[in-house]
């Protein structure tokens, strides 16, 4: 991998808290590990800090890559980085793994230190609001008192906006990016079906696997091959695959056709790197986060103590989370008179958009992130 305009080599770091903290099922986790990462330098007064808030399969390694031949570097790191659109010399930047992640901070495939087991199925199911508290934590822990910014994609945004809830004053900028406020019944559907396909998996034993010596990976092959058909638009598929074949049509249930092939490559690889008992936490914290119940479903009260200025983006390809989604954020911003930008992206990506590098999005995100003002 090239080493221009790349972050290099990092390494992550855990951070280990002894404080329990609460949750919001009314549970507590009594001690935690979140594992994270930083590019970039800290300046002295330390108003130069962004956290990067990862979706349902992201983690900590966002920017950079871990040694010389490494072929894989972080997954946001077409953004990130000296001279990219969040740059790396005026911002110091944080990525890190969600508590119940799978990537080294605590979750259900680590070990439970009371009983030096895997945590499996004991393992407390955890909210957004859960995850914005932890990272605050994390916060403390590296000595930040405000953000320059936070950052997030999809479930990402969701955390975003929890911050400027929980949060106020500790947000300066807040860029939500194809996101939104709560999902809606038919997302939550797929996350239904796909948590089904894990859980209905005969090695999956009630979550507790591990102790078995298995992996629950036909459902789990399932549930990535059924969000990943939601992440791409209509658009995206059709003019990568459309209906080409593999080979002399063969009458059978094999692989037939490319479409298929691909599914089943993208089912096979997360199904080897990713936790089952992780994805059913994921989806369960998108299902539950909606800010507005606990004011009657109104968006713009739940909104209205929040102090950043905000950066909204959606794709128009994207279903899954779409404008209209992202409008209902800023229509309850503009409801309180915040401070916030709004941009609609032509895109063809779907909901994979807000990954890709598209130069024109690129192009928003820089402008705005370049007019933020730091310290010294």
């Amino acid at each position: 991998m090239s080493e221009i305009n790349s972050v290099g080599i990092v390494a992550p770091q855990t951070a280990h808290f002894k404080e329990a903290l609460p949750l919001k099922s009314g549970g507590s986790l009594a001690q935690y590990d979140l594992v994270y990462e930083t590019y970039g330098t800290l300046n002295a007064d330390k108003s130069n800090a962004v956290l990067i808030c990862h979706a349902l399969s992201g983690n900590h390694h966002v920017a950079g890559i871990y040694s010389e031949n490494d072929k894989y570097p972080g997954w946001w790191d077409n953004f990130i980085g000296p001279g990219k659109a969040l740059d790396t010399n005026k911002f110091f930047v944080i990525g890190l793994n969600n508590l119940g992640g799978c990537h080294g901070s605590s979750g259900p495939s680590s070990i439970n230190p009371e009983t030096g087991k895997p945590w499996g199925s004991a393992f407390p199911i955890v909210t957004v609001e859960d995850w914005v508290n932890s990272q605050a934590r994390l916060l403390d822990y590296l000595g930040i008192r405000q953000l320059a910014a936070v950052v997030g994609g999809s479930l990402g945004g969701m955390q975003c906006l929890q911050w400027t809830i929980a949060y106020p004053a500790r947000v300066r900028h807040a860029l939500i990016i194809a996101s939104a406020p709560n999902l809606t019944a038919q997302n939550m559907a797929f996350n239904e079906v796909a948590r089904q396909a894990i859980i209905t998996d005969p090695e999956f034993h009630g979550g507790d696997y591990y102790e078995h010596g298995v992996v629950p990976r036909r459902g789990l092959r399932i549930a990535r091959m059924l969000g990943h058909i939601t992440y791409l638009s209509d658009d995206v598929m059709g003019e990568k695959f459309g209906r080409k074949l593999k080979d002399t049509i063969k009458y059978s249930f094999d692989v037939e056709f490319e479409m298929e092939s691909y599914l089943r490559y993208q089912g096979d690889k997360f199904a080897g790197s990713f936790d089952a008992n992780t994805y059913l936490r994921m989806t369960r914290a998108l299902d539950y986060y909606d800010p507005a119940l606990a004011y009657g479903g109104d968006l713009s009260q739940a909104l209205s103590s929040a102090q950043a200025e905000f950066l909204i983006v959606s794709f128009t390809s994207d279903w899954r989370f779409s404008p209209a989604r992202s409008r209902e954020i800023v229509k309850a911003l503009l409801d309180n008179e915040s401070k916030v930008s709004y941009a609609e992206v032509t895109a063809e990506h779907g909901h994979d958009a807000f990954l890709m590098p598209d130069l024109h999005y690129h192009a928003i995100l820089r402008s705005y992130l370049e007019k933020i003002e730091i310290g010294g």
